[in-house]
């Protein structure tokens, strides 16, 4: 029987040939100094452009955004030069490839921040963790501070790094951006009640905590278009510190006013991959209700899974994370039933050996 998830989708700014997309996955090889994507990176990209739609790893918009040992960043030339060759090679290999525009807020340390803590919707203290590199290239967990809580006069420098990432994510060649405001990071810092204790128009009511993320799309969608620009949410979720109880609200909130500005996908990061509740089918049919256009579901989706919320009408596509660190051609195993290669955790997370490209790009396809 065919599978649902092989058939194409038409998406509002291109068609992808399936609906096995590439979920954004931190991998933490960009080159130092600068946080340029690497020749090893072209390689990882492409050798998974089979993919309905790649979504890369968050890339922080400043240097401010930045929480982790060698991701890239999407604000310098350099990193721009070094992400059109990634582009050019996906787009030569037949894929198509979003970037993910990440700005960690609180989930950061003060060896990143010139020995600053990282900001937030506000100053409260959490556990978070956050991993870096000795000067050896020895990979360590390392405790991220009480963050400062942003003030309403740096919102506008903050939302024009967004414009500019964006700016230069079309320089660089990608088919579009996806805002990274999930799995505790600072947008959802400011959505979510256990993160979010301000008194001003950006905190206390629903209205107020979804008001950055929002400015944000609308900026985004005024910079390049609302068809090239999708958003990745996490409501529920417990991940970074934060608990998202209360999330199901805002997550339907957030949906009906996509929905209004007309964005190219809705990235839903589904919270029981990370300790969160199930999603049901209550908030599912509530989700689709708010919003009418692509849908894409990702977290421990199988081929049976997706296909459901698929046939349900929930999702319309389904992105695999893990899955795709080992197995580069995934779209072709799972439509072939071929069996999949595990993953090796130990090398997810960078290498301590710069440009080193195991358990990177040394996976075998399935022939």
């Amino acid at each position: 029987m065919t599978k649902l998830i092989s058939k194409p989708l038409e998406l509002p700014a291109f068609v992808t040939p399936n609906r096995v997309f590439m979920a954004p996955m931190t991998r933490m090889r960009a080159a130092q100094p600068g946080d340029v994507p690497t020749d090893l990176m072209v390689d990882y990209y492409t050798q998974r452009a089979g993919a309905g739609l790649i979504v890369t790893e968050g890339s922080q918009i400043s240097p401010e955004g930045k929480g982790y040992a060698d991701t890239p960043g999407i604000h310098s030339d350099a990193q721009v030069a070094g992400w059109r060759k990634v582009t050019d090679a996906v787009h030569a290999a037949g894929g198509r490839i979003s970037l993910q525009l990440w700005h960690v807020g609180r989930l950061t340390h003060e060896t990143l921040q010139g020995g600053q803590p990282g900001v937030s919707a506000s100053a409260i203290d959490f556990d978070g963790t956050v991993t870096l590199k000795h000067a050896d290239g020895e990979r360590y967990t390392a405790q991220s501070p009480t963050p400062r809580a942003l003030e309403v006069s740096e919102i506008p420098r903050l939302i024009e790094d967004y414009r500019r990432a964006t700016r230069n994510a079309r320089e660089a060649g990608f088919d579009m951006v996806e805002i990274h405001a999930a799995n505790g990071y600072l947008l959802q810092q400011f959505m979510s009640v256990s993160s979010n204790h301000r008194d001003d128009r950006y905190g206390g009511s629903l209205q107020n905590r979804a008001r950055l993320p929002l400015e944000v799309v609308d900026a985004l969608t005024d910079e390049w278009d609302a068809a090239h620009v999708g958003i990745r949410l996490s409501p529920m979720i417990k991940f970074g510190g934060l608990d998202d109880a209360d999330g199901m609200e805002m997550g339907l909130y957030m949906a009906a006013a996509l929905h209004e500005r007309g964005v190219g996908y809705l990235h839903l990061c589904e919270p029981d991959w990370a300790e969160g509740p199930a999603l049901d089918s209550a908030f599912r049919s509530g989700l689709r209700n708010a919003f009418s256009g692509i849908i894409i579901g990702a977290g421990n989706y199988t081929v049976a899974k997706a296909d459901e919320m698929i046939a349900e009408g929930f999702i319309d596509a389904a992105a695999f994370g893990r899955p795709f660190i080992a197995n580069p051609d995934l779209p072709r195993r799972l439509f072939e039933e071929l069996p999949l290669a595990e993953v090796d955790f130990d090398t997810v997370y960078g290498s301590d050996v710069a440009g080193y490209p195991q358990g990177y790009t040394d996976y075998p396809t399935a022939d």
